[in-house]
């Protein structure tokens, strides 16, 4: 089918209504919903977990599955009314003129294919072409996503690529029948901050050179502020606020929206002296749903016998461009009243050296045929290289970095799953680098404990709330009897502010934020001294983030817990951390309490870092730094600094020393160490990479 010209809205969805029916009853997905993108716009989508966010994107697409139903409303691409068209009209439309590109770009691959027969089928199916034209023009597409050696990408298969390789072919993939529309839902949650960076910059540009409309689905309201023209906040299957992302940005009119930026760190909060302000209670399920406004019983501004009366509309905010808001009170909230003061904090003072680190080496052997088809011998996997570093009782040592720097490796020597291969750990001046956990008596594996990046994996599905934790008790030997087990359980529940009937349910009646709660409680069982949490808040909401890293810092407060804190999101490391370490390939680049490593002189990956964090809020401006290429194979490290493969200063050193050697370790102040062959007076001359504008 030949693409139509049409000057007027891309797409436009009207009251749009979604159910899913299943034997018990209907579930409204989505209500009421109404949205428009114009030609070349970008749209964000935002919301929490079950908002109904990727429900209007497959509505979109009219992928709802068998129990999945539009009840109401219509959706228009370049406007025909998608509803009115037939299965052979839609397919045509479909992959042609609307792409779509998932979260997970394995989904979209086929494993046993290669990457270039996959690119060349979407073209030849829809437009007809030939195949020496859909080569061409597949390779032209893999140059726009910035691929190195396209020819070489075309032949390979998709797990022979990094996760930001394969999204950047899915992405090519889209492009390949240059649609009018694409929709991208959370496209680069499973990728590194920088490869994050990366991709979004494409897809901007992308979209100016293709003059592709976009509905951008995303929880992450700073990448939303990068890539988009407009944003839609949803809550609970309803648009609540629409507008321009300056006008939801810094005039937000939706009680919901404010509630949500103040649960983000953004620049200036700090954990004792402007701690965020967590969403008070729980998002409804969709058949719990109360009368009136969805958000009232969490509600700041909430009044009964007004906001639980009736089903309220969207109303236009006058003066702005296409601004709307689903509240009833937005003339009497005064927006610009400053947010109430949550309880502030002494800061703590750090304790004595609880865990020291010296020159800790973490080498795998792997056989070599194994990997490369037929070579003999051995190959060594390089993952921690010289680590050291001391943590003190009551801090919060953040270490962050790319996947491949060796983070989850040293979590898991420490946490006694792997040995070490040289250097020593020491918990209290004892060595536990070379004891496997079997082998460490109860009161190190109670002191050393850990929370896990996905809350959903740790518990066990058949057992209890409570007695997971009487378990973790019983393992610790904590309580003499079973009431006095059952009265540590419920105090660690209060602990972690569960309420107290949670231990007679099964994980899968809890959220997410719920979920995570069990983790710490149970981590705490036997009073640890030290927690690993590694990436403990990744796959939790933005509001449940602020709650749990919150609850963190109680807990800490109360039982000087010296807490790893493993991440890459840099605005929650600024936002807790006392001490950051910056990991790269297996090597500690830079090391420095949080205001030294956040301000310049940086080592040049911190740089890169900082640059990459997508941060919500207007004021800021950043320095563009893009990295190129991809964290190199820890089994073949280039040679020199770990770094110098990617790194923008390296012309600046001069006689290839980058190439060569491995920087020494320097101090540039007391207590802030990097690992740079960079001269004092380059140095000297960073500027920062995060400015905030005056108010």
């Amino acid at each position: 089918m030949a693409k139509l010209d049409y000057d007027g809205p891309i797409l436009e969805i009207e009251n749009l209504s979604i159910s899913f029916f299943t034997r018990l009853r209907e579930i409204p997905a989505v209500m009421d919903f109404s949205v428009t993108v114009q030609p070349g716009e970008a749209v964000g989508l935002v919301g929490e977990s079950g908002c109904g966010k990727s429900t209007v994107a497959l509505g979109v697409m009219r992928d709802l599955g068998v129990n999945g139903r539009i009840v109401g409303g219509t959706v228009r691409f370049k406007g025909r009314d998608l509803g009115d068209m037939s299965a052979a009209e839609l397919r045509d439309i479909r992959g042609n003129e609307i792409a779509m590109i998932y979260q997970e770009p394995m989904a979209s691959l086929n494993p046993a294919m290669r990457i270039g027969k996959q690119l060349i089928e979407v073209p030849m199916i829809h437009e007809g072409i030939s195949e020496a034209e859909a080569l061409a023009r597949a390779l032209e597409v893999v140059r726009d996503v910035k691929l190195p050696d396209p020819e070489r990408i075309m032949r390979s298969y998709p797990h022979q690529l990094s996760g930001g390789q394969q999204q950047r072919i899915v992405i090519a993939m889209a492009l390949m029948s240059k649609p009018s529309l694409l929709i991208l839902d959370e496209p680069t949650t499973a990728l590194d901050v920088t490869v994050e960076a990366a991709v979004v910059e494409l897809v901007k540009d992308l979209g100016k050179k293709y003059g592709t409309s976009m509905l951008f689905i995303s929880h992450n309201l700073g990448l939303v502020l990068e890539t988009c023209d407009r944003i839609c906040v949803m809550y609970s299957g309803e648009a609540v606020e629409t507008g321009s992302i300056r006008d939801v940005f810094d005039k937000m009119q939706h009680p919901y929206t404010q509630a949500l930026f103040r649960s983000i760190p953004l620049p200036g909060a700090d954990k004792n002296t402007r701690p965020l302000k967590a969403i008070p209670g729980n998002f409804p399920l969709p058949h719990e749903r109360p009368d009136g406004c969805n958000f009232g019983p969490r509600c700041d501004y909430f009044r009964a016998g007004l906001c639980d009366k009736f089903d309220i509309p969207m109303v236009g905010i006058k003066g702005d461009d296409r601004h709307f808001t689903r509240c009833l009170r937005i003339d009497e909230i005064d927006w610009h009243a400053p947010m109430e003061a949550m309880a502030q904090h002494e800061a703590t003072v750090p304790g004595k050296v609880v865990l020291k680190m010296e020159n800790l080496k973490k080498y795998y052997e792997v056989a070599a045929n194994a990997l490369f088809g037929g070579s003999s011998g051995k190959k060594v996997v390089k993952a921690n290289e010289t680590l050291s570093f001391e943590a003190r009782e009551s801090e919060t040592l953040a270490i962050v970095g790319e996947s491949g720097c060796g983070k989850s490796t040293f979590a898991k020597v420490l946490m006694g799953l792997e040995t070490a291969t040289e250097g020593q750990i020491l918990l209290d001046n004892r060595n536990i680098e070379q004891v496997p956990i079997e082998k460490r008596d109860t009161q190190t594996v109670a002191d050393v404990q850990m929370v896990f990046q996905n809350p959903f994996d740790t518990l066990n599905p058949s057992m209890t709330v409570g007695r997971q934790i009487i378990r973790a008790l019983e393992v610790f030997g904590i309580g003499d009897t079973d009431q006095a087990r059952r009265d540590e359980m419920l105090r660690l529940l209060d602990l972690v502010k569960l309420p107290r009937e949670f231990a007679e349910r099964m994980p899968r009646q809890l959220s997410g934020g719920q979920k995570q709660r069990v983790g710490i409680a149970r981590a705490f069982a036997g009073g640890a001294r030290i927690v690993v949490a590694d990436e403990p808040v990744s796959a939790l909401d933005v509001s449940v983030q602020a709650a749990v890293t919150d609850l963190l810092m109680e807990i800490q407060r109360k039982q000087k817990t010296t807490l790893l804190f493993i991440s890459h999101d840099l605005s929650i490391v600024r936002y807790l951390s006392d001490r950051v370490m910056v990991m790269y390939l297996g090597h500690v680049v830079e090391l420095g309490t949080t205001e030294q490593v956040f301000a310049p002189p940086y080592h040049p990956y911190t740089e890169a870092l900082l640059s990459a964090v997508p941060i919500a809020d207007t004021r800021i401006t950043k320095k563009h730094i893009v990295l190129e290429g991809d964290v190199p194979s820890a089994m073949n490290p280039p040679p020199g600094c770990p770094f110098q493969t990617r790194c923008r200063w390296k012309a600046q050193v001069p006689g290839g020393l980058c190439e060569r050697e491995v920087p020494p370790v320097r101090e540039l102040v007391p207590g802030h160490q990097v690992k740079c062959h960079l001269s004092q007076e380059m140095f000297d001359r960073m500027e920062p990479v995060i400015t905030v504008a005056a108010e």
